[in-house]
Formats: C-alpha cells, structure tokens, sequence
C-alpha cells in the first residue's frame, strides 16, 4: 500500500517543554520545515494536549502533518496526522487499528535493515534511521551507517535520516537516500529557528 506521506524534507521535532514553544514552532514552519512531530516526555498531561493541538492548527494551517512521539492516545485527542513510535512505544498493529486507515504511522528501524524490513511489510509510512551523527538529544544512540540509506532502497516506504544532523552535513544522507531529515537541536536549539530550518529546505531545493 502507497505510504501516506508524501514528498520530502525537513522533519522537525519539537524539544520541549518550553516557554516560546508555540512561536519556535511557528517559525520552523515559517522556514521550511516539511512534516512536525510533537515530542514531549512529561507527564503533565493538560499542558501536553493544549500546546499539541494550538501546533496541530498550525500544522494545518499551512498543510504541514503534525505527528505525536509516542502517544497514540494523544494523536486521537488532537486529530492529529499520526503517530511515531520507538521500539519501546508499543504495538503497531495496535495503532494502526486505533488511528485508522489514514493515519502517518512512522517507526524508528536504528540501524537495523531487519526492522525495517518487518515494518515495511505492516502498512507503515516511514521508517526512521539512526543516529548517523553524534546526537545531543541522545548521546548514548546506537550508531548507523550511511550504507544503510542504500541497502533500503527498496523498501518501498520514505525513509527518515535521524541524530545529530547539522545543514552542513545532512547533503550526504541526501544523497545516500533520506528522503526526510529528522531534527531537533539543529532547528529548535539555533536562536535563529526560521533561519536554521531555511538552511535544512535549501537541501532539498538544490539537489
């Protein structure tokens, strides 16, 4: 079954919380950015679902996806485009029955071709490496190859480069195959978030 996202670009990931989350994510969309997922490990609940939806009315209202790490039940609660999970975020099958048929469900594979390859086959949208670079957020990541972006060509699925990318080194994931760059401190953590995200679009528009 086609995948039910479209094109390519930079997928950015929101870092909070914090105070300015709103007008960071404003500006990220502002700059470029191709596909949101709103990541938030807190538990504070109400805060979680008032800034997921104020982003979701962002998201849309310049046609953007806006995703949820993690949480199907959030996903519901927002209308949300879909969910991420990790291999810790429970069962897809589970998800895709709760989401629905038109629902972005994106898995992180790592560095493992094999889970990618079991996802692929389940109906999911994208399927996430990595990290291929040193990553701030997780420092401690298992490592992924480039080569990896190639050997899963074939999938048939977007495929999402993630970890420590920087404009000055995501052309190579590029070219090896990504068809998003995930990010999340080279966007949200830069002062100049629309310009950061602007820098990660040019990518894509020039190659």
């Amino acid at each position: 079954m086609p995948s039910r996202l479209q094109g390519r670009g930079l997928y950015v990931i929101t870092d909070g919380p914090r105070p300015n989350l709103l007008e960071a994510v404003a500006q990220a969309l502002a700059g470029g950015a191709r596909l949101l997922q709103y990541r938030d490990k807190t538990a504070d609940h109400d805060r979680r679902l008032a800034e997921a939806r104020a982003i979701r009315a962002l998201c849309a209202a310049r046609g953007i996806p806006m995703i949820v790490n993690d949480d199907v039940q959030l996903a519901i609660a927002t209308n949300a485009a879909g969910v991420h999970l990790g291999e810790d975020d429970g069962d897809v099958a589970a998800a895709r029955e709760a989401l629905g048929t038109d629902a972005i469900l994106g898995v992180s594979c790592y560095d493992s071709l094999e889970r990618a390859r079991r996802f692929a086959a389940m109906d999911v949208d994208y399927v996430a490496f990595g990290t291929f670079f040193p990553s701030p957020t997780k420092p401690h990541a298992r490592r992924a190859p480039f080569e990896l972006l190639r050997q899963s060509a074939t999938l048939g699925v977007p495929r999402v480069a993630i970890g420590g990318i920087t404009p000055d080194n995501g052309q190579p994931l590029i070219d090896a195959g990504a068809d998003y760059l995930a990010v999340i401190s080279a966007v949200f953590g830069d002062p100049d978030v629309r310009g950061a995200a602007a820098r990660f679009a040019q990518l894509f528009t020039t190659h």
